[in-house]
């Protein structure tokens, strides 16, 4: 058996133009969207981009770091095992994520295998991913609602360069940047009418996960928090250890959310 491949010129400008026309048709498209999930490679984000590709909705995932999967991958402690309850148990079984029963209304999930069928799952709807890629501003004009996002790479801003951005439209934003909800403080902090971001609470993982859902909501026009984002802006507890049934549901809710205002 021939173990090696069949000799033929490769030529590395070639292969440098077909990335660059690729990428460059793929921006010069999803400059306008109709929904940016921002922060959108964690649990929540993830989910809401699959939901929402899998219903026609043009839909860019905008990810500031090189990986998707925001902290899910590492499950608790860097064990690579997440827990869900019942409620989320449909979304594992719609993705294929393949899990077991603890006990009664707990179950176990490989963190790898849930980050991996959600990004297919999303890749395989429509939805674009725009890694290494941060949102440092966003548009908001005379109908006072966000209609558009300021990007530049990660690497500007890691290396404090001064580099303008691009900008792109988007019908909806959803804040799935975790913890530090992100969009929501730079629409507050331009003098966007939110309340004040009190942040997320002590760790109480049955009130917060209990609560999540309610908190996934249009918090300014044309902006949608999900996930801890949503648990952040309205002051919630902290979600437990790795408990992401909560985030889940967060993120098909914010993707319900969009679906019922464009469809």
């Amino acid at each position: 058996m021939n173990l090696h491949m069949r000799q033929k010129e490769l030529d590395e400008v070639v292969i440098s133009r077909a990335i660059l026309a690729e990428q460059n048709a793929v921006m010069m498209d999803y400059l306008d969207l109709e929904c940016a999930v921002v922060g959108g490679a964690g649990p929540a984000g993830l989910t809401t981009a699959a939901y929402l590709a899998e219903a026609g909705i043009k839909t860019g995932v905008i990810e500031k770091k090189l990986s998707v999967g925001g902290g899910m991958w590492g499950g608790g402690m860097m064990f690579p095992r997440i827990v869900v309850q019942d409620e989320a148990r449909p979304i594992l079984d719609k993705f294929g994520i393949t899990y077991k029963e603890y006990q009664e209304n707990y179950y176990v999930a490989s963190s790898v295998e849930a980050v991996s069928h959600l990004t297919a799952a999303a890749c395989d709807a429509g939805a674009e991913f725009f890694n290494v890629t941060m949102v440092e501003d966003v548009v908001v004009k005379g109908d006072g609602r966000v209609s558009g996002l300021v990007i530049n790479w990660t690497a500007v801003e890691m290396a404090r360069l001064h580099i303008d951005p691009l900008t792109l439209r988007t019908k909806y934003t959803i804040d799935a940047t975790g913890h530090d909800a992100t969009i929501a403080h730079q629409v507050k902090n331009k003098g966007g009418d939110l309340p004040p971001i009190a942040g997320e609470g002590f760790m109480w993982a049955d009130r917060a996960e209990a609560n999540i859902i309610e908190h996934t909501k249009e918090v300014f026009p044309g902006l949608i928090v999900a996930g801890m984002a949503a648990n952040a802006v309205a002051g919630e507890n902290r979600m437990g250890p790795p408990i992401f049934g909560g985030m889940l549901l967060s993120g098909r809710r914010a993707a319900e959310l969009v679906i019922e205002k464009l469809l």
